[in-house]
């Protein structure tokens, strides 16, 4: 398995020059808000994946005061240790290294590690439209099975055909005839982009509702996919689309098929993105992503890193002592914030790895092997 032993910050966000060290289990960050905690996950995110999970102004990372941002990551494999690197400068592309060597993209290297992420931000996960949850489930393809993202994509580049033939019609200077064929391809594809999405689903459905039990949330919840299409083979799903050629023509878009599906998340048969509350859609996505993370583990042979950021704010002790039970049960490397230590169980134990950071210094504790 993967680890990241250390990572070293220069002029990212409110760190001029600073060396983290991380346990091999659980790492705890603390300090009063504003202090940098955040801070040092995106960091610890982005030099493991070459993007920020909180901006996608990428300008936003470097330092006030500094020209660039870099984070080197160290890392500790299987085959042994490797360094990553990615080095930012506005205006210019960013600059990412496995080992020395320049890589396009780090997600493709093998020698980084996977990261599970959550930030308060993330609700709106459950909060949001539909899309965000698409878009969600469509990464959890990839990562249970990374030669599946094709399929999402030959998907998304056929609908932006359908989608331009419609406009091209509507303009007068299309063949409507011709919307046979793109039903075709696209029912082709949407079909397999149905039964990934269904795929995933079910492998972790069954986990989910387990740790939303243990976390407080209720014996009660489930996690279900709903697909728009309810076609069985590709000829269906094609003629579904021909059914709705009148309407598309009429919209200026493709109006159905798996772009329109949706991931329900439901406590008592209700959706919490509608009827829970605010702790209770913060339990459901922390146990949906943890879920994601064990099914991960189980189909690539390796944990993610877990990122966690102010989860415990909003949990009552029992509920923290739960998820800190779970995460400290040789479920490999965690990194949790707090603005306290004392809501974190256990924190001042010996197999705990303690942080404390304050306006871009941190004081590191002993390193708990």
């Amino acid at each position: 398995m993967t680890r990241v032993a250390a990572l070293t910050l220069r002029g990212f966000r409110g760190y001029e020059n600073v060396r983290v060290v991380l346990g091999s289990g659980l790492t705890v960050v603390s300090g009063p808000n504003g202090a940098g905690k955040t801070n040092l996950l995106e960091a610890i995110y982005f030099g493991s994946t070459g993007r920020s999970c909180r901006t996608t102004n990428e300008r936003e990372v470097v330092r006030f005061g500094s020209d660039a941002a870099r984070v080197v990551v160290q890392v500790v494999g299987e085959d042994g240790p490797h360094e990553l690197s990615v080095g930012f400068t506005p205006g210019e592309p960013k600059r990412m290294r496995v080992d020395g060597a320049s890589v396009e993209r780090l997600l493709d290297a093998s020698a980084r590690p996977l990261v599970s992420v959550f930030l308060p931000d993330r609700l709106e996960l459950i909060k949001g439209p539909p899309a965000v949850r698409r878009a969600h489930l469509d990464q959890l393809v990839a990562a249970l099975w990374p030669s599946r993202v094709a399929t999402r994509r030959a998907y998304a580049q056929t609908l932006a055909q359908r989608n331009a033939l419609i406009a091209r019609i509507r303009a007068g200077s299309g063949s409507r005839a011709s919307l046979a064929s793109w039903n075709a391809q696209l029912a082709r594809y949407g079909m397999d982009l149905m039964a990934d999405r269904s795929e995933a689903v079910a492998v972790v459905a069954g986990r989910f509702q387990v740790l939303a039990e243990a976390l407080g949330l209720g014996a009660d919840c489930a996690l279900t996919y709903r697909p728009r299409s309810r076609a069985q083979q590709p000829d269906e799903l094609a003629a579904e689309l021909s059914e709705r050629s009148d309407v598309d023509l009429d919209r200026g878009f493709t109006s159905h098929g798996p772009h329109r599906d949706e991931l329900a998340l439901k406590r008592a048969d209700r959706e919490v993105r509608t009827y829970g509350s605010q702790g209770q859609q913060r339990l459901a996505l922390l146990s949906l992503l943890l879920a994601e993370r064990d099914a991960v583990a189980d189909r690539r042979g390796a944990l993610p890193l877990l990122l966690l950021d102010d989860v415990m704010s909003e949990l009552d002790h029992d509920r923290r002592l739960a998820l800190v039970e779970w995460l400290r049960s040789g479920r490999g490397q965690a990194v949790i914030t707090t603005t306290d230590l004392e809501h974190v169980p256990g924190a001042a134990s010996p197999e705990v790895t303690r942080i404390a950071v304050s306006d871009g210094r941190v004081l590191q504790e002993a390193v708990a092997a």
